[in-house]
């Protein structure tokens, strides 16, 4: 009877290690103590451990890597887990990872981030930084939240800034780059970037401060959490829990002497008074909303608490931006639409003369997506002396977007039609992108 028990215990060490019961059994308590002790420094996926949870982690972060996903999902089911990539904004499943290696993976990356692994009842943070190839170390930000059926990870890729980061490359057409570099280099006002989630404002507010970044300029930003470190610029983290909010930071800041501020997200009132009136008194702020579109950001911060006259003495410029998936140029194939449907889309007569958009098709070099890579699509609305009267008057945000479009401001969706025209994207993912006008 005694024996029966130790094999049954040993075959179940054997497939809790992924291996065969006949093989050799890898020291477990050892594995997880060398992971401790090197929890300290960056982690390098070319682990002496072999065990099955390692190299799973290895595989799935090489494949994000070689993908450009954005972010990692490690998903727990009743009977099993699944492990997706988002992907240029998309999510997609990659192959079932093995069902009892799903504890093992989610621990190894717990310890590798620094979270608590015996706390599975509380959502936790983390951020690990962890070499995936010879030569190149990422950082991703990880966050846990309990599940039904286990712990569910996120992991946020933490890439670096661009080395072509500029205003072109955020896909600015001509026009759009003029107006934005003049406004990011006045010597005082409220330049405001909206936009959903994950559209691409943070990006462009640090193309702006990569831009002014120079000796003789004081830059200083606060954001929640300040994810990109950016040489040169003096960055704080939000830490709500201490009582350093954005409204506190803002404060400290202007007692700091800058000349650029940069505030993640305005969000409440105070934070809103706060930076209204730094931009009034000499100092440049650049920061973000969450709105549908250019115009309608003027309504928000009223709506918040600005007094309409601060606001359009501070305000100088608003963008609005999306992003759009690029059509890969290897498989991207014409597509027969009707005059009718592209008239319904938005494109007028001018446009129909023997023109037809591409579509996606999906190959090799895409990973059958038939997309790769995303192109920012933008409203950029500079205010004028008759929008500042609008907005002493309280106009309404239809009276603003009238206005603008009487002073060629184009609209997100004109912006992305223009990307269909040239190819640039498809006209289903332009009209999923943004509303018709």
């Amino acid at each position: 009877m005694q024996d029966s028990l130790q094999r049954t215990a040993s075959l179940r060490a054997a497939v809790l290690d992924g291996e065969s019961p006949a093989q050799p059994r890898h020291n477990a308590f050892a594995a997880n103590a060398n992971a401790s002790v090197n929890s300290n420094q960056s982690a390098n996926l070319a682990d002496s451990d072999n065990a099955p949870a390692v190299r799973l982690l290895t595989d799935t972060l090489q494949e994000a890597t070689r993908r450009n996903a954005s972010d990692l999902h490690i998903e727990p089911a009743e009977h099993g887990w699944r492990v997706r990539l988002r992907i240029d904004g998309v999510l997609h499943e990659i192959p079932q990872p093995p069902a009892h290696l799903r504890d093992a993976f989610i621990t190894r990356v717990k310890v590798l981030a620094r979270m608590d692994i015996a706390e599975r009842r509380v959502p936790q943070d983390g951020r690990l930084r962890i070499a995936t190839s010879p030569g190149r170390v990422e950082d991703y930000r990880v966050n846990s939240l309990p599940t039904l059926f286990g712990e569910k990870l996120v992991l946020r890729r933490l890439d670096a800034l661009p080395t072509d980061l500029s205003l072109d490359s955020l896909g600015l057409d001509p026009q759009q780059r003029e107006a934005v570099d003049a406004a990011i280099r006045a010597p005082h006002g409220l330049v405001l970037v909206t936009g959903p989630t994950g559209s691409g404002k943070t990006l462009s507010l640090y193309c702006f401060l990569h831009m002014l970044n120079d000796e003789a300029r004081n830059l200083c930003s606060v954001e929640d959490p300040a994810e990109i470190q950016l040489a040169g610029i003096n960055q704080v983290s939000v830490r709500e829990k201490a009582g350093l909010t954005f409204a506190v930071a803002l404060r400290a800041f202007l007692r700091q002497d800058p000349d650029v501020i940069m505030v993640g997200e305005i969000r409440d009132d105070e934070t809103a008074d706060v930076a209204v009136k730094a931009a009034q008194t000499g100092h440049l702020v650049l920061s973000t909303l969450h709105t549908n579109d250019a115009p309608a950001a003027v309504a928000r911060l009223i709506d918040i608490g600005v007094e309409p006259y601060n606001l359009a003495a501070a305000l100088r410029m608003v963008t609005a931006q999306r992003l759009v998936r690029r059509l890969c140029v290897a498989c991207r194939a014409p597509a027969q639409q009707s005059a009718a449907a592209l008239r319904a889309a938005g494109f007028t007569d001018d446009h129909l003369d023997s023109w037809q958009p591409f579509a996606a098709t999906g190959c090799e070099a895409c990973h059958g997506i038939g997309y790769r890579g995303r192109v920012g699509v933008h409203q950029v609305m500079p205010v004028s002396d008759a929008m500042r009267e609008l907005i002493v008057a309280r106009a309404g945000t239809h009276e603003l977007a009238r206005l603008a479009q009487t002073e060629q401001v184009a609209t997100l969706h004109d912006a992305a039609l223009a990307r269909v025209r040239d190819g640039t994207t498809s006209l289903a993912e332009a009209l999923a992108a943004t509303e018709v006008a």
